[in-house]
């Protein structure tokens, strides 16, 4: 499943990133410590997803919670 279908306040394993090749995004999600075998936590879900990876919170959009599968 995507992290759009996530529950809030359960901890999920970041199982693989779909990018395909685009590897400007890839390294941005790399930076936030987003890969796979990461842990990541869906905090709230709203308009945007508030997500934390390594004590970090960050505000992703539905598009990018897309190629986020755990």
């Amino acid at each position: 499943m995507t992290l759009n279908e996530a529950e809030v306040g359960k901890e999920y394993e970041i199982k693989e990133l779909q990018i395909d090749g685009d590897e400007e995004l890839q390294a941005f999600l790399f930076s936030l410590g987003c890969y796979s075998g990461e842990k990541i936590t869906l905090v709230d879900k709203k308009k945007n997803l508030v997500v934390s990876i390594k004590d970090a919170r960050y505000n992703i959009d539905p598009d990018l919670a897309a190629l986020i599968k755990i």
